[in-house]
């Protein structure tokens, strides 16, 4: 039944959306509500960034996506009383959110105060087929006895009329900086709106950005009851109003088709005519054909990306509504990034970060990878204000900003922001996978290579060679993947990722030059490359310090990580998780703590480089004290876990980056679907517990499978075969359902698959298997290289009595 108090959730796991167009699972009625919400891909205003105290070089522009014109609302009367779902006598209410063709339905039955029972039935789609395009049906049939029925169908301006009574939403608590910075002046200036028969338009342009944007509405009814209809347009609302005199039994049905359209630079005019082009295409197609569209996109969706447990019913939905998630946030993003909340909050503002590369971009990259390639391509046209963010940070080369939707940095906190240097990198690894697992040399000829030899240039000059015996090249002053240790010297995952960026450049170039001459002579014209910065980042690449403490036999986080105190975890009070709402970052940058796995997830990365005692005991030394406030944190660390051998503690991380939405973890779902978790369920899936890695050209395979599941299955796109993949306690089978055939390696033994008959390659257990999880990552006593005993500590509670 409809549970008021769960509003915030529930709009974010119902949203739909199509990677441009995202709306909230807000109900029809719209009074009911946590968060209004409707969000088109990248279309943002821009702020000033006041500091309180600035600095040369700090950002200055800040970027917000806008909440823009609400058309989910439809307002249904009966007996001139109104369908309020927090007061209703309901007699009947679901909601259902099919994964199979990504409609969202809702069915109730209500009782008025009169006692009139009505029937309600309603559909919500994002097309996939149509990126403009969102459709909604509204069924109501009273059941009992005739009454006048009124259906207000709208659109609404919440962005700055905040709601139709003009109130305010509810705001308070404690400071989280992962929520959306709050407009206090008018965003959308109207610039045209216009009605007339079924159709209604609106146009606005952003007050500071100068985005533009237009929507527009069509509306039809379907009823043998007699009605009429009025229509209402102003600045920032459109109504049709159909009154029916309804009889019992007799049906009625609203269809509304909208149509958004954005643009940087076009006119709202113009973007009107694409609107009415959409609409008056559904026209002509029927509204029944977009539906079926919806559903054969689907299809083809799932035939390419599906994972399936056996055995694990629970499991398997909550991993499908994972992947539906991904599809939501970036199937159509055309001409724009993956946002940490895609489209279904405001969370973070609507940034992309470093984590769109790391977990989602490899998801699309062996299932759909033209998706991948459009996501990349727009990190591509980045490069320009990449180049101009490197010099203001006296810089040469590139460097990407850590959260941006115009390509600006957009981090007012440069420590646990800019300093994140590694997105260099991160962009880099993805464009490498790319191209490896799809062949798309072209891509790279093109976009590619330039990103790679803007962003080499930047480590090059960015680090500093230090001799002491043998040359060293070391990278100061940035900060890893772990928010919670900042401003560091030689980050070990920062310098690993930074060494494969450099060799993965030195071999793109010598590759252009070898096989398309042509091109790599453009390439060299248009970037000024010369021969020594090639061979200077080879020596850079092999000279690159990686910290390692051989009194403790692990991987220091970062050259001075081991001079901190260790953070007690255990005896930290729940009431003060997460700990950057209730610690000063200061008091949390002076202990070894660490929001997400930062070593954990170069061992991932770049596994090829550590041995497995090596990934064994910095897993172990790391999992102690690592939070888990980030939702990143437990998707490497069930793929290391599951590597290294402790296969409960695994599965335990996978089931908590699995229902991290759905079951509310972090207590933030209200704000958005963490997407990049999402794409991590696949990972954790694909090369947690099936064992894949891509280290090299050929995928190789060394599984995990978890002792309570039969089997897991899964796809993968290699180049213009689909492998499908089925992992079970004793054999690996391997069938082509599409292409010629790969061939693939199994704990090192070589397995050509073709197009004909699937081969199936029996295995020795699933790998090491260790039980419990590990100990303190410094018991009590362990000394470190100077002699000093590290300790253990929870910082004191300043509200408590002294």
């Amino acid at each position: 039944m409809f549970d008021a108090d769960d509003l915030g959730r529930t709009e974010a796991l119902f949203a739909v959306g199509n990677g441009y167009l995202g709306l909230r699972g807000n109900v029809e009625e719209g009074r009911d509500r946590y968060a209004h919400g409707t969000f088109i891909n990248g279309f943002h205003e821009t702020w000033t960034i006041r500091h309180a105290e600035a600095a040369y070089g700090f950002a200055h522009t800040g970027q917000t996506i806008v909440n823009v014109p609400d058309t989910k609302v439809l307002r249904l009367y009966v007996d001139d009383e109104p369908l309020l779902l927090s007061v209703a006598d309901l007699v009947a209410y679901e909601r259902t959110l099919d994964l199979a063709d990504g409609v969202l339905t809702r069915d109730l039955v209500w009782r008025t105060p009169s006692g009139n029972r009505v029937r309600v039935r309603s559909r919500r789609m994002v097309s996939f087929t149509q990126r403009h395009l969102a459709v909604y049906t509204f069924d109501v049939t009273v059941l009992d006895a005739p009454a006048p029925v009124v259906v207000s169908s709208q659109v609404i301006n919440r962005q700055d009329g905040l709601d139709e009574y003009r109130t305010k939403p509810k705001s308070g608590g404690v400071p989280d900086p992962r929520r959306a910075w709050a407009f206090e002046e008018r965003v959308l200036q109207p610039i045209l709106q216009w009605g007339g028969g079924d159709r209604a338009v609106l146009g606005y342009q952003c007050t500071h950005s100068g985005m533009t944007l237009a929507v527009a509405t069509d509306h039809r009814i379907e009823t043998e009851n007699e009605y009429e209809v009025l229509t209402q347009v102003e600045q920032d609302v459109a109504k049709h109003v159909f009154r029916i005199r309804a009889q019992p039994g007799r049906p009625i049905r609203i269809t509304k088709t909208v149509s958004y359209h954005t643009s940087r630079n076009v006119p709202a005019r113009e973007l009107v005519d694409r609107c009415r082009r959409t609409l008056d295409r559904v026209l002509d197609e029927g509204v029944e054909k977009q539906f079926a569209d919806q559903r054969g996109w689907m299809d083809a969706y799932w035939a390419r990306s599906d994972v399936e447990v056996e055995g694990q019913p629970e499991l398997q939905q909550a991993i499908r509504w994972n992947l539906f998630q991904l599809a939501a946030a970036a199937a159509r993003a055309e001409g724009t990034g993956i946002s940490a909340k895609g489209v279904t909050g405001s969370g973070y503002g609507g940034h992309y970060f470093w984590d769109s590369e790391i977990y989602v971009v490899p998801f699309f990259v062996y299932t759909s990878p033209v998706v991948a390639r459009n996501a990349l391509r727009f990190r591509c046209t980045m490069l320009p204000a990449a180049r101009d963010r490197a010099q203001e940070v006296t810089q040469r080369g590139a460097l990407f900003p850590w959260r941006t939707i115009n390509g600006e940095e957009a981090s007012a906190y440069y420590a646990a922001g800019t300093a994140q240097y590694h997105i260099d990198a991160d962009i880099s690894y993805a464009v490498s996978k790319y191209v490896q697992a799809t062949g798309d040399e072209e891509f790279m000829a093109q976009d590619g290579v330039d990103v790679l030899v803007e962003t080499a240039r930047m480590w090059a000059d960015l680090g500093f060679w230090r001799g002491n015996g043998a040359d060293t090249f070391h990278i100061h002053g940035v900060t890893g993947p772990d928010e919670y240790t900042t401003v560091v010297n030689d980050n070990l995952y920062t310098n690993v990722m930074a060494r494969f960026n450099l060799r993965r450049a030195v071999r793109a170039v010598t590759e252009l030059e070898r096989d398309r001459p042509v091109e790599h002579a453009r390439m060299v014209a248009r970037l000024g490359l010369v021969d020594d910065e090639v061979l200077e980042w080879s020596r850079v690449a092999d000279a690159m310090a990686i910290p390692y403490d051989a009194n403790l036999g692990i991987h220091p986080q970062d050259s001075s990580f081991h001079e901190r105190e260790v953070w007690d975890l255990r005896n930290t009070p729940a009431d003060k998780r997460p700990l950057m709402l209730h610690y000063h970052p200061l008091v949390i940058y002076r202990f070894q703590v660490l929001k997400q796995a930062d070593v954990v997830l170069a061992l991932f990365l770049q596994g090829e480089y550590f041995t497995a005692e090596q990934k064994r005991a910095d897993f172990e030394y790391y999992e102690p004290i690592t939070t888990g406030d980030s939702t990143l944190s437990g998707i490497v660390q069930s793929i290391v876990a599951a590597e290294v051998g402790y296969h409960a503690l695994a599965l335990r991380h996978f089931h908590e980056s699995l229902f991290v939405d759905l079951a509310d973890l972090h207590a933030n779902t209200a704000d958005g679907v963490h997407v990049a978790s999402a794409g991590g369920v696949w990972g954790a899936l694909v090369h947690g517990f099936g064992g894949m890695r891509d280290d090299v050209p050929e995928l190789s395979f060394d599984p995990r499978l978890p002792d309570a599941w039969p089997s897991l299955t899964f796809r993968l796109t290699v180049r213009d075969t689909r492998l499908l993949v089925t992992v079970r306690a004793d054999s690996i089978t391997f069938a082509a359902e599409t292409g010629d055939g790969a061939a693939v390696t199994v704990r090192g033994r070589r397995v050509v698959v073709d197009s004909q008959d699937p081969v199936t390659v029996l295995l020795d257990g699933q790998g090491p298997r260790l039980e419990g999880e590990p100990g303190a990552a410094a018991p009590p006593g362990t000394h470190r290289a100077d002699g000093t005993v590290i300790t253990a500590s929870v910082p004191h509670d300043t509200g408590s009595d002294s």
